[in-house]
């Protein structure tokens, strides 16, 4: 676990780059939801089929390509990890960063669609105990 703790301006220094690196992990997620969803039809649309056809397994390379979007995703979510910030949500993207305010540990928050980081809130409250960021 990392304990790194951040200031007001170096969440916000990293925003660019996390939106960046949501977007992408956005678009794996979606991407994967479709070639799911394209994988169940296709599995029962070959149960309806008659029995006794033969050949190797017709979904291999579909559950193949799940697998990968799978762990392309879990990379994306392991360097927000490893970056010391805590991904809460894919869709919208919500991000917290530990920090300490007037000597209480907190966690600044961003959602996406937000500017800039501009709220924080306690470790237990969420996000409906947001408060604004002394000086944001």
């Amino acid at each position: 676990m990392n304990n790194r703790r951040f200031t007001l301006e170096e969440a916000n220094a990293m925003l660019p780059r996390l939106r960046e690196d949501l977007a992408k992990l956005q678009e794996l997620v979606k991407q994967f939801e479709g070639l799911y969803q394209e994988l169940k039809q296709a599995k029962a649309e070959y149960l309806l089929q008659p029995a006794g056809q033969e050949g190797g397994d017709p979904f291999f390379e579909m559950e193949g390509r799940l697998d990968f979007l799978r762990i392309e995703a879990e990379l994306f979510i392991e360097n927000f990890t490893r970056q010391g910030v805590l991904l809460k949500m894919i869709k919208p993207g919500l991000i917290d960063f530990p920090a300490v305010v007037d000597g209480e540990e907190v966690l600044i928050c961003w959602k996406e669609g937000e500017e800039r980081i501009t709220h924080y809130h306690g470790w237990h409250d969420g996000f409906a105990g947001r408060k604004p960021f002394p000086d944001a």
